[in-house]
């Protein structure tokens, strides 16, 4: 089996208690054909950059899934079919990270743009 990632976006005008519905429906579609969720996290209603299908916000959801390519077809199948669902993207990865994503941090505890880690070569270097 593969691991993915999925993040969809769900529609502004349904509640939080429909979005919970929504996942519940995804995690059974990947559980009765044999997958495993390792993560799921819900980032809240979000302002989207452009308007899709005259949405200006939109719900986004990530699961981490471990399921096999025709477990993934229904999964992406579903997703399409669904009304409330605005947006897909789905990525097949090489491990699960078990922290929370970056979106799931809160603003003073993610890593500065402006951190000289990232480039640890560039920091090294004398300046003349």
């Amino acid at each position: 089996m593969r691991l993915y990632e999925s993040v969809f976006i769900a529609r502004q005008d349904i509640s939080t208690g429909q979005v919970d519905a929504l996942c519940e429906e995804f995690t059974g579609i990947i559980t009765e054909g044999g997958g495993k969720i390792h993560k799921q996290e819900y980032w809240g209603l979000k302002t989207l950059a452009y308007r899709i299908k005259k949405n200006r916000k939109g719900h986004y959801i990530l699961f981490n899934i471990e399921a096999d390519a025709a477990t993934m077809a229904e999964y992406d199948r579903k997703l399409g079919l669904n009304e409330d669902v605005i947006r897909v993207l789905t990525v097949s990865i090489d491990e699960v990270d078990e922290d929370p994503s970056i979106m799931m941090q809160a603003k003073s505890d993610r890593p500065s743009r402006d951190d000289n880690t990232a480039a640890p070569e560039a920091a090294a270097e004398p300046k003349e």
